[in-house]
């Protein structure tokens, strides 16, 4: 497809971007409307899924004929068959006459099946029916009905999980499948980020009646980077927040990670050279760094138990992991200090410690030195801030710590903090 025509069709549907991904999606829809087969377009939700089937019927010789648009997650299970393929009066309870469903009201055109792979199992079965032969058959009615369709589905779910998990029938979803289009998330369409927000921000000015927002440097930045899990239509209602509740009409970094939901700041690399000025930010990397200790205390305390019993001259079994630097720390003739940089833990050794008999065996005098009490600090605290955090619930507790509830148990009785869980 040339340049113009692609412009052209996302003027006329309203899609906004230059991503690769985003124009080779819109290239296949075109090329395709000039057929019959059926189209399944996925993606996460929010990402415009819904522009692609109108694409399809408009540039395809159905466009004169009908276009309906079925979002078959909305539609109770007891009543969907009626609603796509129609009843016979009385067929059951509140059938008080014939109804028309959607594949014989859009005889001739095309039908949208929204979030397809929320159908039940008798649902898929009369849609593989239509799909293979174009007959269907009203609920009550033992007369074969035929229909002249274009389906299109669409659908946020990973459908080759849910054919093997059995949530989806494998030979429906091969059908529906004959042309496969993907609608790439935000994430993978920075390029895409900032023109988004630049329309939908001139689109609320106007409907607000109000000057248009403008971020600043960083703002941009942050805005690129985020994960954006609801992709576009999370962009939008941001941006519209921030239209109507923020005064200035210059929107700094600082102000717009007020509005970024904190479960996804982990996603925005952007944010860690503001952790100084970010309470909650520094509160994560300084979790992070008491279980690194956590990690270190445990390593060392494994570390002590293997010299003692190299010191001790008894068997060891190394693990086939450990590197040939490992093994040589560990190996008593060079243990001459086990110090960290901080006083967290240490191990204190010296020649006068050490001497050998006419054998040449090494008696061990060593002595080690406990761990400093400032590390069992930083274990009470970070026990403390969990259970806070997980309302004194001590299993979440435990399992936020990567520890075991036995485990905690026995560190809140030796810290005394029975009160907090």
């Amino acid at each position: 497809m040339q340049l113009s025509e692609l412009q052209a069709v996302k003027q006329r549907f309203g899609i906004i971007g230059n991503s690769p991904l985003l124009n080779r999606a819109i290239d296949i829809a075109v090329q395709v409307s000039a057929t019959d087969l059926s189209v399944l377009i996925t993606g996460e939700s929010g990402v415009g899924k819904e522009n692609f089937p109108q694409i399809i019927h408009q540039f395809s010789h159905r466009k004169h004929g009908p276009y309906i648009a079925v979002n078959c997650g909305a539609i109770p299970e007891g009543t969907i068959d009626s609603e796509l393929f129609g009843h016979e009066k009385g067929s059951f309870t509140g059938a008080l006459g014939d109804r028309k469903g959607y594949f014989e009201v859009a005889d001739g055109g095309t039908i949208f099946l929204d979030e397809v792979g929320e159908l039940p199992h008798s649902t898929q079965v009369r849609l593989l029916r239509v799909l293979e032969a174009g007959e269907f058959m009203k609920v009550g009615s033992s007369k074969v009905q035929k229909t002249n369709v274009r389906v299109v589905a669409a659908t946020n779910m990973n459908m080759q999980e849910a054919t093997r998990e059995g949530k989806f029938r494998e030979d429906l979803f091969y059908r529906l499948n004959t042309v496969p289009i993907f609608i790439p998330p935000l994430r993978e369409r920075k390029e895409d980020i900032l023109l988004l927000f630049r329309k939908f921000a001139v689109d609320f000015a106007e409907k607000y009646r109000m000057p248009a927002i403008r971020l600043t440097d960083d703002a941009q930045q942050s805005l690129v980077n985020y994960y954006w899990r609801g992709n576009i239509r999370q962009l939008k209602n941001i941006t519209e927040q921030i239209s109507v509740i923020e005064q200035n009409r210059e929107i700094t970094g600082d102000v717009l990670r007020i509005y970024l939901p904190d479960n996804e700041m982990e996603k925005l690399p952007s944010l860690l050279g503001h952790a100084s000025n970010d309470q909650r930010m520094f509160a994560n990397e300084r979790e992070i760094l008491y279980q690194v200790l956590f990690d270190m205390r445990k390593d060392m305390n494994d570390l002590k138990a293997l010299v003692h019993e190299l010191m001790a001259g008894e068997k060891v079994n190394v693990s086939p992991s450990m590197s040939t630097d490992e093994f040589e720390l560990i190996r008593p003739q060079h243990i001459s200090s086990l110090k960290t940089k901080d006083t967290f833990m240490s191990s204190k050794y010296t020649p006068a410690m050490e001497s050998e008999d006419k054998e040449g065996h090494i008696e061990d005098t060593q002595e080690i030195v406990e761990e400093s009490r400032s590390l069992q600090a930083i274990e009470k605290e970070m026990i403390i801030k969990s259970l806070e955090r997980n309302q004194g619930k001590r299993k979440l507790a435990a399992k936020e710590l990567g520890i075991s509830e036995r485990t905690l148990y026995r560190k809140i009785n030796e810290y005394g903090l029975d009160k907090l869980g």
